[in-house]
């Protein structure tokens, strides 16, 4: 035996959920409101609520009718409850499937190289340029200053390239399931409205009209009358034909007479 569909299911399109019940009462509210409906009410002399119980009890005949619709809401809706929980961004400090081998170190390296190779140029610069103006070891100073400008080229490469890659990710992390310029939570309302209208039109709206209609149809046969009227009840009949009480008789009915003792 195969486990019960879940609300919402695609395939069982009147077994609604509690917020997609919720809709369809809205709906059959706004329906029932109507200009159209409410005439209607008034001549057949129906009550709006006696009609409001039947059109909630026949949900799973009515929404049907709005099968494709829903459909599509569901499918949605179901894409985008899986993608917010498999596909949503981790944080970059926690656990996740981000996470690589090794992102750590290269991370720490990233920060630390501009740092290092500044503070390296800075240093061999005024070595170098303190040992030029002194005028000693001008071998030694040419050295320290070549090394100084070599390490603040390696310092400002490596800070250009800190910030692309810090861009990079900020840019991956805005919109991790989503195609850029695709507004998904719009989509998914659109695509609700979009069931609402077609079960307003396609599924209460004729369901109301057929129970109106019935309502105010003569009785085709004795005993059958409207379906929003409960049947009149009446009592046993405890007489049968030809019975009476003794000594109640009537002429030609061939009652019995007793005898008389009065001797």
């Amino acid at each position: 035996m195969g486990r019960p569909s879940p609300p919402g299911d695609l395939g069982h399109v009147g077994h609604l959920g509690d917020e997609d019940r919720s809709d369809y009462a809205e709906v059959l509210d706004e329906v029932l409101a109507s200009a159209e409906i409410q005439r209607l009410l008034e001549e057949s002399g129906v009550g709006g609520g006696q009609l409001r119980i039947r059109a909630l009890a026949s949900v799973a005949r009515t929404a049907p009718e709005a099968a494709a619709e829903y459909r599509a809401y569901a499918a949605l809706r179901r894409g985008l409850h899986t993608r917010h929980h498999d596909g949503g961004a981790a944080p970059l400090s926690g656990p996740g499937h981000q996470e690589r081998a090794g992102a750590g170190a290269l991370a720490v390296l990233g920060v630390l190289t501009p740092i290092l190779a500044a503070v390296a140029a800075a240093t061999f610069l005024l070595l170098g340029y303190g040992l030029r103006l002194t005028g000693g070891m001008a071998a030694l100073a040419g050295t320290l200053v070549r090394v100084g400008w070599v390490s603040l080229a390696i310092a400002a490469a490596a800070a250009l390239a800190g910030i692309v890659a810090l861009y990079r990710t900020a840019a991956l992390q805005s919109a991790p399931g989503s195609p850029p310029g695709v507004d998904r939570s719009a989509d998914l309302e659109r695509a609700r409205e979009t069931w609402r209208t077609a079960l307003r039109d396609r599924a209460i709206r004729p369901f109301l009209l057929r129970e109106l209609a019935e309502a105010g149809r003569p009785a085709e046969a004795p005993g059958h009358g409207s379906r929003f009227t409960p049947p009149a009840y009446a009592g046993p009949d405890f007489t049968s034909p030809g019975f009476s009480g003794p000594g109640h008789g009537t002429p030609g009915t061939g009652s019995p007479q007793l005898p008389d003792t009065r001797r």
